[in-house]
C-alpha cells in the first residue's frame, strides 16, 4: 500500500483488495494525522495494518455492492468510527455498526480536511462519490466509487439507471474543476476534464434506446 497522491494538506494511500480488484484508499490530513478510510473490500488488511499509524475518524462506503464490502467487518472491528454510506444504500449495514450517516453536501470533518458527499444515483441507488479542496482549494480530489471510471461509467442495469448515471455523472460531476483528480473504486485514476472529453465525444453520437450495462464512451 504506497502513496498514490500527496500534497501540503493530504496523503492518498490506495491498495487493491481482494479477487475483483477493489480500490481501498486512506486518507491522511497531514497537519492532524487524522484519517478516513474509502471502502472496505475483501481481504483488507493492508488498508488496516495502515491506517493503524494514523487516527481513523470516519469510514466512508461509495456504494452498497459486496466486492466494496466484503471486508467491512473487519475494518470495522479495527476501527469502530462513524461509517458514511447513501441512504439508498444503508440497509446493507443494517446491524453493522453504522454510527454515522452525513447527509448529501454535509461535509464531513477529518482533522482539517472536509470532504464533500455527493449523491450519485444509477450504479446503486443511494452510489455516493466523495470530493475534497485541497491546498487552498488549488486542488481537488473525487473518489468516485464505481460511478465514474476511465473512459466512461460504472454498469448499469437497466437504460432508465444508465441515464440516471449519466445525469449524476454530467449534472454532479461535471461542474468540479477539470483538473479534479477521479479516483474510482477499480483500476486506475483520470481526471474530470478528461471524462468530459470522452463523454462530449459519446453524447456527439446517436445511441440505442436500450442502451445500458458496460457503456465506454469512446466505444458505444
Amino acid at each position: 500500500m504506497g502513496i498514490h497522491y500527496q500534497d501540503h494538506d493530504i496523503v492518498v494511500y490506495k491498495t487493491s483488495c481482494g479477487p475483483y480488484d477493489n480500490n481501498s484508499y486512506l486518507l491522511i490530513c497531514r497537519k492532524t494525522g487524522k484519517s478516513a478510510i474509502v471502502d472496505t473490500p475483501e481481504n483488507p488488511e493492508a488498508v488496516i495494518n495502515q491506517a493503524a499509524d494514523t487516527n481513523v475518524q470516519s469510514i466512508l462506503i461509495t456504494h452498497n455492492h459486496m466486492d466494496h464490502l466484503a471486508g467491512f467487518d473487519a475494518v470495522f472491528s479495527a476501527h469502530t468510527v462513524g461509517v458514511s454510506i447513501g441512504t439508498a444504500d444503508a440497509g446493507t449495514l443494517d446491524g453493522k455498526g453504522i454510527t454515522e450517516w452525513i447527509p448529501d453536501s454535509e461535509n464531513i470533518s477529518v482533522g482539517e480536511l472536509k470532504i464533500r458527499p455527493i449523491h450519485t444515483p444509477g450504479h446503486t441507488p443511494g452510489s455516493t462519490c466523495y470530493a475534497i479542496s485541497t491546498e487552498q482549494g488549488e486542488n481537488t480530489l473525487l473518489f468516485s466509487g464505481d460511478t465514474l471510471f476511465p473512459g466512461g461509467p460504472g454498469r448499469s442495469g437497466s437504460p432508465e439507471l444508465f441515464l440516471q448515471e449519466v445525469q449524476s455523472i454530467t449534472g454532479r460531476l461535471f461542474p468540479l474543476p477539470d483538473k479534479t483528480a477521479v479516483m474510482p473504486g477499480h483500476g486506475d485514476d483520470t481526471t474530470i476534464g478528461t471524462a468530459k472529453h470522452e463523454y462530449g465525444i459519446f453524447a456527439s453520437k446517436q445511441h440505442a434506446d436500450d442502451l445500458h450495462g458496460n457503456v465506454a464512451w469512446l466505444e458505444d
